[in-house]
């Protein structure tokens, strides 16, 4: 595993945005080896007894000491540079534990969307991944971040992401959406997603009126992100600097 040693503490910006992608992966390279404590510590942040009631912590404040500033908005989390960022929790062979959040879906505006101007296609045209250790039995605060893999997909990849999307595009707006199942897509998968079982979003039917709907999300597949580790860094973990 890539630790650092203690005398090397973790100093980086936390408030201006990398200015170039060089700046931002040499801040990434800064952060590997460290703990999401150390990380915690920087940005003034506590770290969660566990993940329950804190989704999205691990993402939040690594975007923070990296300089992210768009994260909510419909554009990449480092808009100047095109680039996405993407914490990925990772076993302790390197492999992903979980599902990638990418963008919310758009039920009632999927329509007027094409690939190209997708927000989907927008957030995946280049992506910074950090893995993380997401060992059950390791504390939070000492789990470390791995080596940063900065990823635009090859024609293979885009090929696979955009049959998915469409495919996903002609359900939703044909009145589908509540019969997609997150079995559906090789590389992407739609889920249910919001605060609480309570939120609801307006979606169309089959007859075209619009009706209430929990809020639903693009995720990219475990399966299909291992596949991008193995091939950037030659697992087993030990590539991506957590061993």
């Amino acid at each position: 595993m890539r630790k650092r040693a203690p005398e090397e503490r973790l100093v980086v910006s936390t408030s201006d945005p990398p200015g170039s992608v060089a700046e931002l992966l040499a801040r990434a390279d800064r952060l590997a080896g460290h703990t999401l404590g150390e990380v915690a510590v920087v940005v003034g942040e506590q770290v969660p007894e566990d993940f329950r009631r804190a989704k999205g912590w691990t993402g939040r404040v690594v975007e923070r000491v990296l300089g992210a500033h768009a994260s909510s908005r419909a554009e990449p989390d480092f808009p100047r540079l095109g680039i996405e960022l993407k914490t990925i929790p990772v076993d302790r062979e390197g492999r992903p534990r979980e599902s990638t959040f990418v963008c919310s879906v758009p039920l009632t505006q999927m329509a007027f969307e094409t690939w190209p101007t997708s927000l989907v296609f927008k957030k995946l045209k280049r992506v910074l991944f950090i893995p993380v250790q997401a060992d059950p039995d390791r504390p939070i605060a000492s789990r470390r971040l791995g080596n940063p893999l900065l990823w635009s997909p090859g024609a293979d990849d885009l090929a696979i992401l955009q049959e998915d999307w469409e495919a996903f595009l002609d359900l939703v707006t044909r009145g589908f959406v509540e019969s997609v199942t997150a079995h559906r897509g090789t590389a992407l998968q739609i889920r249910p997603k919001g605060k609480n079982a309570r939120a609801r979003r307006w979606g169309l039917d089959e007859e075209g009126d619009v009706f209430r709907t929990p809020p639903r999300a693009f995720y990219l597949r475990a399966s299909f992100t291992a596949q991008i580790l193995r091939r950037s860094f030659m697992l087993p973990s030990s590539g991506l600097g957590l061993r």
